[in-house]
């Protein structure tokens, strides 16, 4: 029973749970943080199960109130979306368990409603990415956004304004989603998805149809913040309490990357992105830019979690250029980059907010001495920056490796020279912080040496050992990538 029910649990537990947090707060604020992580584990075992269902017997449909589509909404869980629910709710479970310390010095009056929004958060995650429904995805998107709007007002000085920016944007990009769905239902008088993709192609003339496709790229090139549309990202995850930016970063990017690969390969047939129209040549160019962007834009940064929103920009164009570059190789690098830049960013995150909370600031300058106060933190750091550059066995390598590989097979030197280069600033990045964090230097440049900065003060276990895990699983990613896209990935790539 729990098995046939999982693929609505994992919606419904979250969903219900964020109804019942303000009561559980009501009576006790301090039951909140174990009413989230028991919650969270509940959305967590709920998706594995479905994963290991889909992975064993194939896709799994399942129809709300039992009514057959089109005509009911239809939850579908196969290979891809199977792989980004245990990635959405598996994330959360770690930043719920990280986000105690935190919000106690961030937010200690407002953890109750925090919590609400954080798992209002996670149910329009989860509901985007298993509903088979067009019109039913804005819906969860809009909880999603919403949500992650009031989160990031949450934080500190001028965060009010960052997500004010973020929402004028958000709410441009969810009506040009919502215009496409509308052009699409008035062509085709359909919204699910599996009916679309056999009701569309002799439709693929239609000004009509051209018209809805371009509304929904655009929405979704807003949603996840690609080059130039980019401008809401940096100031709402630098502005944002450190639990809401390790919860959002890592995920609202990827959930619209995953909306972006359903539209283009499930709502319509591969071919029309690829040979009817330039679609694919523009996203590689697109990639491209956002890569070269980033990465530059990084290197003016001073403060450690503005550098890493100009390190997702980048990474994001990495996944939308490898797309575009439109061979199965290249899309298999896309797919597991997906998944590894979920990992790659929570830990870079997480990390973060233990600085922030440890530190008491976010600039890179204040971090001196940093790798002998806190040994473990920083380790579990080079770990992460060293997967964000690409070094192997680290599972960043081997995404990189596929897009690199898919891109020569196309003969796209460009994009392999955009991939190397945003790898050799990543270095730069990242070894400006291990610079500054081992050695104190003063205003005159002179290294200082106090004996009470090399006293160890580590994070406490809450915000150190979900970040352990991260590291962890950055390598055993890598490790086991293979494993991976025999298992998932391979299933996922659309037949071109």
């Amino acid at each position: 029973m729990i098995i046939e029910q999982a693929p609505v649990l994992i919606v419904v537990i979250s969903l219900m749970s964020a109804v019942a947090t303000p009561l559980i707060g009501w009576l006790r604020k301090d039951l909140c943080y174990p009413w989230v992580i028991l919650a969270l584990l509940s959305s967590t075992l709920c998706s594995v199960l479905v994963l290991n269902t889909v992975m064993h017997e194939g896709v799994i449909h399942y129809y709300l109130g039992g009514w057959l589509p089109p005509w009911g909404i239809e939850y579908v869980v196969d290979h891809l979306n199977a792989m980004m629910l245990v990635l959405i709710t598996g994330t959360s479970l770690l930043v719920a368990i990280y986000s105690r310390r935190s919000l106690e010095a961030e937010l200690p009056d407002r953890t109750v409603y925090f919590y609400t929004l954080f798992l209002l958060q996670v149910t329009g995650f989860v509901g985007i990415v298993i509903t088979g429904d067009v019109f039913n995805l804005y819906v969860f998107l809009e909880i999603a956004s919403l949500s992650g709007y009031a989160l990031i007002a949450t934080g500190e000085e001028g965060a009010p304004l960052a997500a004010f920016r973020y929402l004028i944007l958000g709410t441009i990009g969810a009506c040009f989603y919502l215009l496409g769905v509308g052009y699409l239902y008035m062509a085709t008088g359909s919204l699910n998805m599996a009916d679309l993709a056999e009701i569309l192609p002799p439709l693929y003339g239609s000004k009509v149809i051209l018209v809805a496709f371009a509304f929904f790229m655009v929405g979704i090139a807003l949603k996840m913040a690609l080059f130039p549309l980019h401008l809401w990202l940096p100031d709402a995850y630098t502005r944002a309490p450190s639990a809401a930016s390790a919860l959002i970063a890592p995920l609202m990017t990827k959930v619209a990357v995953y909306v972006m690969l359903r539209v283009m390969f499930t709502v319509f047939r591969p071919y029309f992105s690829i040979d009817l129209l330039p679609v694919t040549k523009i996203m590689l160019y697109a990639g491209i830019v956002s890569i070269f962007a980033g990465a530059i834009m990084a290197l003016a940064q001073r403060n450690f979690k503005r550098m890493l929103c100009y390190i997702m920009i980048a990474e994001v164009g990495y996944m939308v250029g490898g797309v575009g570059v439109a061979n199965v190789v290249a899309i298999k690098g896309a797919i597991l980059h997906i998944m590894n830049d979920v990992v790659m960013t929570l830990g870079l995150f997480a990390v973060a907010g233990i600085l922030a909370y440890k530190m008491k600031s976010s600039e890179i300058s204040a971090f001196g001495n940093i790798f002998k106060k806190m040994p473990f933190t920083m380790a579990a750091f080079l770990v992460i920056a060293l997967s964000v550059i690409g070094v192997p066995p680290t599972c960043g390598f081997f995404s990189k490796w596929y897009l690199i590989q898919g891109s020569v097979m196309a003969g796209n030197w460009t994009f392999v020279a955009a991939l190397l280069f945003s790898s050799l600033v990543n270095i730069v990045l990242f070894f400006r912080v291990i610079e500054t964090g081992y050695y104190d230097f003063g205003a005159s440049g002179a290294q200082h040496a106090h004996e009470e900065d090399t006293v160890v003060s580590e994070a406490p276990l809450s915000m150190l050992i979900p970040t352990f895990i991260v590291a962890a699983a950055i390598i055993l990613i890598g490790l086991y990538n293979q494993s991976i896209l025999i298992n998932i990935i391979n299933f996922a790539v659309p037949k071109l």
